[in-house]
């Protein structure tokens, strides 16, 4: 249970009657106390309803709930996803120190993931000098998500001989439109899945391994999967099973949760993209980031504070979801990976006791790219009836220099942060109407319309420049934030049970659906038939399949 001392609750009282922009007014130094520089990263988070004082209260928090403690666990590998008994040991994954000798179960983890890393690194020159010229990642989730999202964010880095697609949706549509205009002789296809059983990464492999089949003369289903096919997967006997070669199976581990293996050989695809060095530039500042969170005093701690705003913002402003919206167009796919991050990590009601809390875990995460949401969801933002802080990123300088373009991104993006916190008053409202020329009559009834309330938090993020390095420590920055929520919430932040109902009733359904059966012969688990609309809806399903 999370307990907020009385000296938290009487200043969150006394200071929620504030104006943030007054805030400025009464500490002139208030950028420089609440801003903080680590690991290429700046974050300026005074545009917040805080002051110096509730960060230190909220850090009394942190040390409370057992920050250091768990932080500590994390780092050395021991148990902390008590539902499934592992390790949680995704930093393992970006601290290559030969010497560091991290053993767990007498298993030497440090070798472990070098050995993996050079393995990746021999791949990866091979590929390099192939004939491949696409490459198609097969996965769902964090198989998916992680790679697909750096892929993206690092187009600047990309060897230009390779063309890199993602399929995820078991739709066919996702999969037909990424093959139809690619040469089968020349396209790898990378099956990454930790168990290799989820039913729509196979469904997609099946049927590449069927296209490669149908298109490719005389070739056989064995030089298929030799050839055409990698597995990455912490199940190599399922790998071997669908027919891809020992030599061609990298595995990681159950220590490395699915939304956190990227750093893995997940990132596979990633490596290919980039070649090893930028690879091994993205693991250091990832590792530079561990270390800042793991070394530095939460006041000046990067992943705390971030996480500790949204503890003050959800759990006393009682905001429900949090938008994230980066200025930069590689990063579009970011808030996407976030929403798994975030929610599928925090998105719990039950305590790591078994018992029901009741508090608020994690807000809905959303979000999108600078300036197009400008133009949709930030009148919701400025006027909407629901108080949503945001994280606005923004690379100081940009890939592409061409014009006046970044120079107009960066001044949307700060404009964006400053009208969020000021708004407009009715009384400023009434003056610009008037000195428009409108009546005062005319102005008191327009005014309402475009009163904007203002005192809405906002965090801005800078980096120099969108590089391997940056973006690491972007991504652990915030994997870092979504640990220690979850430790203040006292939950599990590394499993997913709500992820496998909906998928254990799915592969029931398509059983029906592939046999045949009446309706009334799907039952879930010792629970009678299944419900009465999916009955129906398994009805109209099939008449639609038995129209011409």
């Amino acid at each position: 249970m999370v307990m907020f001392s009385k000296e938290l609750l009487d200043h969150y009282k006394n200071l929620s009657k504030e104006r943030i922009s007054d805030l400025y007014t009464k500490d002139k130094n208030r950028f420089k106390n609440l801003s903080i520089k680590a690991a290429g990263l700046i974050l300026d988070f005074s545009k917040n309803l805080i002051t110096n004082e509730t960060i230190d209260l909220l850090c009394d928090l942190a040390k409370d709930s057992g920050v250091k403690e768990k932080t500590a666990a994390l780092f050395c590998g021991k148990k902390i996803n008590i539902t499934e008994n592992r390790s949680v040991l995704h930093t393992a994954l970006r601290d290559l120190n030969p010497e560091k000798n991290l053993i767990i179960d007498n298993v030497d983890i440090t070798t472990l993931v070098n050995n993996s890393l050079k393995k990746i690194g021999e791949y990866v020159e091979k590929i390099h000098a192939s004939n491949f010229t696409d490459i198609v990642n097969i996965g769902i989730g964090g198989s998916d998500l992680g790679p697909n999202m750096v892929v993206e964010a690092l187009k600047p880095y990309i060897n230009k001989n390779l063309k890199f697609h993602f399929v995820s949706n078991v739709d066919s549509t996702n999969i037909a439109e990424t093959i139809k205009n690619l040469n089968p002789k020349t396209t790898l296809f990378i099956v990454a899945s930790k168990t290799f059983t989820t039913q729509e990464t196979l469904c997609n492999a099946e049927t590449a391994r069927d296209w490669l089949f149908e298109n490719i003369p005389h070739i056989t289903k064995k030089d298929i999967t030799k050839d055409h096919f990698i597995a990455v997967t912490a199940n190599p006997e399922r790998a071997s099973q669908f027919g891809i070669l020992e030599n061609n199976i990298y595995p990681f581990w159950d220590f490395v949760g699915g939304r956190f293996s990227l750093w893995s050989a997940i990132g596979l695809v990633i490596a290919i993209a980039i070649g090893m060095d930028n690879f091994y530039e993205l693991l250091a500042g990832a590792h530079e980031m561990d270390q800042h969170f793991y070394e530095t005093p939460y006041p000046k701690n990067l992943p705390v504070i971030l996480a500790l705003l949204s503890i003050w913002n959800i759990n006393f402003l009682k905001c429900t979801s949090e938008a994230v919206i980066p200025y930069d167009q590689y990063l579009n796919l970011f808030p996407a990976y976030l929403q798994q991050l975030a929610m599928e990590s925090n998105g719990k009601s039950v305590n790591l006791d078994g018992k029901e809390i009741n508090y608020k875990t994690a807000p809905i995460t959303w979000g999108g790219v600078g300036t197009n949401g400008q133009h949709a969801y930030h009148q919701l933002l400025m006027q909407g009836t629901e108080l949503i802080p945001v994280d606005f990123i923004l690379p100081l300088t940009s890939h592409n220099p061409i014009g006046n373009h970044h120079l107009l991104l960066a001044a949307n993006c700060f404009a964006q942060s400053e009208a969020l916190m000021l708004g407009k008053s009715k009384n400023e409202v009434l003056e610009e109407l008037l000195a428009s020329g409108l009546n005062k009559e005319a102005a008191e009834k327009l005014a309402p319309h475009k009163v904007i309330a203002g005192n809405r938090p906002s965090n801005l993020i800078l980096m120099e420049k969108l590089t391997p390095r940056t973006l690491g420590a972007l991504i652990a920055l915030y994997e870092h934030k979504t640990f220690v929520l979850g430790t203040i919430w006292n939950i599990n932040s590394f499993d997913q049970w709500g992820v496998e109902l909906g998928k254990k009733i799915g592969i029931k359904i398509a059983d029906v659906l592939t046999n045949g059966q009446t309706p009334e012969g799907l039952t879930h688990g010792s629970a009678p038939t299944t419900h009465e609309s999916t009955r129906n809806l398994i009805k109209l399903y099939w008449n639609a399949q038995a129209t011409p």
